[in-house]
């Protein structure tokens, strides 16, 4: 496919794992987008582009920190219009929601549903901070996004960030009419990175941000700010449907369709497990261990278990702090 270096990402180290692909896939078919999946990318390998192919975008996740900047060089803004979707972001937690629809507003063959696309058409004359507040006000999309939040024992209105807090920020990557930009809600304007190589080759496009994603990796890694790559791409099921019927129909191997069907089951059992982790997410824990919390104080057993819970923690700090006899 391309000029770029393969590069192992470092492990996902995110302190809660919520920017998982079952989730964005869950999210974005809940918005009603058909045939699209996120997957979780651990390295720039051109094979595994080759297998997830086509992508139709990629988004950069990494933990913000205000004291590491993005450079002084003066990017240069490319125009909005022609076809190109680009949406300020005005609120801090729709980020990814934001960088995902990013992606999905700039496809042309994609299905993307009567919701987005009776948005797209809605919004497609509003200058870009209006298109990031329409994300923010459509019930929909805020419906889909919420769903997915933890839950949390007392609800805290209008609570600031502080400094102990964790912010994420994403960055999409999408190719539009022979051009690739990279899309920052947090900047001026969209920014053109540079060329598709290969307008035949629908994915040649990635020779082209791979490299900038790269960088982005390298100054990360550095500084040990976390980060992960999310790649959108066919649904995957579909996909293997459809080659193993063109092997089908063509008299291939029965070893290439066993193949196949075999990374069909595999990605089939993904599904289902997905199911099972998003089910698990958004249910509501809460109310059970407060339960459980109230039972074991009505029955005498809870200071007991709390009392053997800090005696254990003392001894434990107790033992640490000992000196070790020299060998």
């Amino acid at each position: 496919m391309g000029h770029h270096n393969s590069s192992n990402l470092p492990a996902f180290k995110l302190r809660y794992k919520l920017f998982r692909g079952c989730v964005f896939t869950a999210l974005i078919e809940d918005i009603g987008v058909q045939g699209v999946q996120v997957e979780e990318l651990y390295t720039l390998d051109e094979q595994q582009f080759a297998d997830l192919s086509p992508v139709y975008g990629l988004v950069f996740l990494f933990k913000y920190e205000s004291t590491h900047a993005e450079g002084t060089e003066s990017p240069v803004f490319a125009a909005e219009g022609d076809g190109l979707f680009f949406a300020k972001q005005v609120i801090s937690n729709a980020c990814a929601t934001q960088a995902i629809l990013s992606i999905l507003l700039n496809c042309q063959d994609v299905e993307l549903g009567e919701t987005l696309s009776e948005f797209k058409a809605f919004t497609s004359d509003f200058p870009s901070d209006l298109k990031g507040l329409a994300i923010s006000n459509s019930d929909k999309i805020r419906l889909a996004h919420n769903s997915f939040a933890r839950a949390e024992p007392f609800v805290v209105e209008e609570r600031s960030a502080t400094e102990d807090d964790d912010v994420y920020h994403f960055v999409a990557y999408v190719p539009v009419d022979g051009k690739v930009y990279e899309l920052d809600g947090l900047k001026e304007g969209p920014i053109c990175i540079g060329e598709v190589p290969e307008v035949g080759n629908r994915d040649s496009w990635l020779q082209v941000a791979c490299p900038v994603i790269q960088n982005r990796i390298e100054k990360y890694a550095a500084s040990e700010i976390r980060f992960n790559l999310l790649a959108l791409v066919r649904n995957r099921i579909q996909a293997y449907e459809e080659q193993l019927q063109a092997v089908i129909e063509a008299g291939g191997s029965e070893q290439q369709a066993a193949q196949i069907q075999a990374d069909l089951a595999a990605e089939q059992q993904k599904r289902e497990n997905w199911a099972l982790e998003n089910k698990r997410r958004k249910h509501n824990y809460i109310p059970f261990i407060i339960q459980l919390l109230k039972s074991l104080a009505e029955k005498k057993q809870l200071e007991p278990l709390i009392k053997r819970q800090l005696d254990a923690a003392s001894a434990t700090t107790a033992n640490a702090a000992k000196p070790t006899n020299a060998q």
